[in-house]
């Protein structure tokens, strides 16, 4: 395994010299704090490391393979979250709608779930303005990722979320309620919505090609003002099963469905009968085909759009090919009834396969143009600024063009974008970051969204940053914790997906969603001198919960009584809810991992961002800026491990606190790190190497009690050599040896995942094994079971699944009355002390969990979701 290179595109607050606001942090400042401006990686930093990784991307493999230079750590993050459900092979389609039925057929294990988060959380809140925060940037109210949108003319807007399903709003925005969450996928592709007003659904999230965001299909909701949808609702078949979709496309009576596994199509007026297949670049990839068990199959069939003629709809140009590069990545049209590439007649937009890569169209209403937003392979490989190849209009109305570029990424940057710093300018994330609208009214008017919100009205020969990343880059503004973001207009979070123009009370209105949730403003609104936007609203005002948490972190609350809760978030920080907030708060800016809390005081906290770059405070974080005049009065601490520096930990690297001594905490990269000055850790030199996992491997799992530590690991962690295993030891150092584990043994070869270590005794430890079973996995070893016993310190395991779903497994915690909780991709099942048999708690929906914690008297269970917020439900309610 070539251990990765840190690529941190979700990054937390950096502030720059072309902020007037800011003073120089000297060097003096205490050991072991961050010396740069808000948080563990600065702008410049970020810039170096892209810089470092252009020039040597492989393009289909996962990151582990990757020689450290896939261009974005997003899609790093989204890899190693894939390959932990799907090596050591590939996994056959069918594998989650099977899981869920089967967990659906469980008894109820009791209790009910309660979402604690289902308030509006503030990335602003004034009361978090330390040096690792990214409160004051401007994002204001945000919720997890935003994956499509749709609105209509009569105030109904809806929201497609990656992974916590569809919401609608019938007040243009705000007052959200769920409307899908009786389907078997909550990872949203594509809305919209029809002629005859009715709402598509696509589902499985294409942004990131990680198969844990795989879908059931494409739904149908007649009647979106009331309905909701139902598996009843389904278009077609199981042709679109576990695949993801990245547009839904109309024209001529058809229904058009861009894939991961090619182009399809449909009858829009009839929905029962099969998909058509239209083209796949590579049908021996496809399920079924002769090559569908490849390691790359994933990624030779990427269709990413379908340009439809508005004069012709027989006539059809298809963006197909994978982000960072493929043979088969082009365009192509029907020619004699086959499908070819289109070679040349383009215009300025490329033909050639190096040159495109992830395409989104756009067309008037009129249709008198077609626009189109190109992102290079070849500038993701060679530019360490950007890989956006341009954006383009067809002055014809056909998709066929001529076409002429419109804008760049060095002309967005002078239009006084935030991301002016060579090595992260506009398009450095154009794989992952597209949306384009035209304005119904006028086909001049043109909305493009990449990392930041660009507005046009005149085609394209000028263009406005209305939506710029950040504030912090920006002379109005400052840290001053009595104004949102200085004296900026708010913005919206970084990192666009999806777009939709509606009418609400007679007004035109542009919506946008992002990594931080929706977002609208005036269609023709309103602009400062610097081109930005007066006027964003956030629509997130806590009815819609769609966080993605990676962990959950519990303690008393020792200013008000009661509980803190904490915990990490995809590109969203980490959230504090401390017992009398009716508002929640971030505390630590970019992406949040793992996290512990002190379940004595829950504002002695530590977070992880990501590859173990972990930061701490004993405040919670509570700072009113004034380090930014004063470094000493900075109340968080940068205290990585080493491995952090090496770039040899995870993306999401294992954290934990002994069970029997809170102060002494292990953490996991290549090395087993543990230090034992708990939250008063003030640097990284504090955290000793009691164990080397070996080059090429890095820690997937860690727990410790009384001293005892188990460690596992995979490497390589993906399909291409996958191994994995299981070290233990001792805190001082003593007695590291690797349990013997053969690839066809009782544990089966695929990632593990997660510990449970019985607090009474140490040597009784549970194992969670992620992945599916050989059913669905092809693969050496990949076995059966999914949570395994050892009653003799990891030495030999006893598989326990029992009843249990073939379902990936993410986490395990023995209750205080020995009971079993597993979380899984698909909820939560529990086994209750003395049985054999597993139930299921509650009735959370398709959505993932991937931590659980009790509150510190044990009495009360938490979920960390990944998509809809956190859960709890009372212990003693279980049966």
């Amino acid at each position: 395994m070539s251990v990765p290179t840190h690529r941190r595109r979700w990054f937390t607050v950096c502030a720059l010299a072309a902020s007037a606001a800011l003073v120089a942090i000297p060097p003096s400042a205490a050991s072991g704090r961050t010396v740069s401006p808000f948080g563990v990686r600065a702008l410049g930093q970020l810039a170096k490391e892209r810089e470092q990784s252009v020039g040597a991307m492989s393009p289909h493999v996962a990151a582990d393979d990757d020689g450290g230079n896939e261009a974005d750590e997003i899609a790093e993050g989204a890899d190693q979250y894939a390959e932990a459900r799907t090596s050591p092979g590939v996994v056959a389609p069918g594998a989650y709608g099977a899981a869920w039925q089967d967990l659906n057929k469980l008894h109820d294990a009791g209790g009910r779930w309660r979402n604690i988060t289902d308030l509006p959380y503030n990335s602003d809140d004034a009361r978090y303005r330390d040096i690792d925060s990214n409160s004051s940037g401007g994002s204001g109210n945000v919720t997890g990722r935003m994956a499509a949108l749709a609105a209509d003319d009569d105030g109904y807007v809806y929201a497609g979320s990656a992974g916590g399903g569809v919401w609608r709003s019938r007040s243009g925005g705000g007052h959200w309620q769920p409307i899908s969450d009786r389907l078997p996928a909550q990872s949203t592709g594509a809305l919209a919505v029809d002629g005859a007003g009715r709402l598509w659904l696509g589902t499985g999230e294409a942004t990131t090609n990680a198969d844990a965001y795989l879908g059931s299909g494409v739904y149908v909701l007649t009647h979106p003002h009331h309905g909701t949808f139902s598996t009843r609702s389904r278009v077609g078949g199981d042709e679109l099963e576990s695949t993801t979709i990245h547009e839904l496309r109309f024209g001529g009576g058809t229904v058009w469905a861009a894939t991961s596994k090619g182009v399809w199509s449909h009858s829009a007026k009839k929905l029962g009968g099969p998909w058509k297949l239209e083209y796949a670049p590579n049908p021996d990839f496809l399920p079924g085909g002769s090559k569908a068990d490849d390691p790359s199959a994933p990624y030779k069939n990427i269709a990413n759009d379908i340009a439809i003629d508005p004069k012709d709809p027989s006539k059809v140009v298809l963006a197909v090919g994978w982000r960072s590069g493929d043979d088969y990545n082009g365009f192509y049209t029907k020619a004699g009834g086959t499908w070819t590439r289109i070679t040349s007649g383009l215009g300025d937009l490329p033909a050639d396969a190096d040159n495109v890569g992830n395409v989104t169209f756009a067309r008037s209403a009129d249709g008198s143009r077609y626009y189109a937003i190109d992102q290079s392979p070849e500038q993701l490989n060679t530019n360490p600024d950007s890989g956006l190849e341009g954006i383009y209009v067809s002055k014809s109305g056909s998709p066929t063009g001529p076409w002429t570029k419109i804008a760049d990424y060095k002309g967005l940057a002078a239009d006084n974008s935030a991301l002016t710093t060579a090595g992260y300018m506009p398009g450095v994330q154009a794989w992952y970051n597209q949306f384009l609208t035209v304005d119904p009214s006028d086909p001049q008017h043109v909305y493009a969204g990449l990392e930041e919100v660009y507005e046009t009205k005149d085609g394209g020969a000028d263009w406005s940053t209305v939506g710029p990343y950040w504030n912090f880059t920006f002379p109005c503004w400052n840290i001053d914790p009595a104004k949102q973001t200085g004296d900026c207009n708010p913005t919206t979070h970084s990192d666009q997906h999806g777009v939709a123009i509606g009418r609400y009370h007679g007004k035109s209105f542009v919506y946008v969603g992002n990594d931080g949730g929706v977002y609208k403003r005036p269609v023709n609104g309103s602009q400062d001198a610097s081109g930005h936007a007066t006027d964003w609203t956030s629509l997130n005002d806590g009815t819609i919960d769609t966080l993605q948490y990676y962990s959950v972190g519990i303690g008393k609350d020792p200013d008000h009584g009661g509980l803190a809760v904490t915990g990490g978030l995809q590109d969203n920080g980490q959230s504090v809810l401390r017992s009398n907030d009716k508002v929640m708060g971030s505390n630590f800016g970019g992406d949040g991992g793992d996290t512990l809390t002190d379940p004595a005081n829950g504002c002695n906290i530590a977070q992880e961002y990501v590859y173990l770059a972990v930061q701490v405070t004993q405040n919670c974080a509570v700072n009113d800026g004034s380090w930014v005049t004063d470094p000493s009065k900075a109340t968080s601490y940068s205290v990585a491990p080493p491995d952090n520096a090496t770039s040899e930990a995870r993306f999401i690297a294992p954290l934990a606190a002994d069970m029997k001594d809170g102060n002494t905490w292990v953490a996991g990269g290549r090395h087993i790190w543990v230090q034992t000055h708990g939250y008063a850790i003030r640097s990284g030199k504090e955290w000793t190497s009691v164990h080397d996992l070996g080059a090429g491997r890095t820690a997937t799992a860690v727990a410790a009690s009384g001293g005892k530590i188990y460690a596992a690991w995979c490497g390589p962690c993906n399909n291409q050599g996958f191994a994995r295993g299981i070290a233990v030891g001792n805190a001082d150092g003593t007695g590291w040896h690797d349990i013997s584990l053969p690839v066809d043994g009782t544990v089966p070869n695929r990632y593990l995942s997660g510990f449970a270590v019985d607090p009474k005794n140490a040597d009784h430890v549970f194992l969670a094994v992620n992945g599916f079973s050989r059913h669905w996995t092809e693969g050496p070893g990949a076995g059966v079971g999914h949570v395994f016993e050892s009653t003799d310190g990891g030495t030999t395991w006893k598989d326990i699944s029992g009843n249990l779903p073939d379902v990936p497994t993410n986490s395990a915690l023995v209750t205080a009355d020995g009971g079993l909780a597993v979380a899984t991709d698909l909820g939560v099942v529990y086994r209750a002390p003395g049985r054999a048999t597993w139930q299921r708690i509650g009735s959370l929906p398709a959505v993932a969990v991937l931590q659980l914690k009790t509150s510190p008297d044990g009495g009360t269970l938490y979920a960390a979701t990944h998509g809809r917020g956190i859960y709890t439900v009372k212990v003693c309610d279980l049966r």
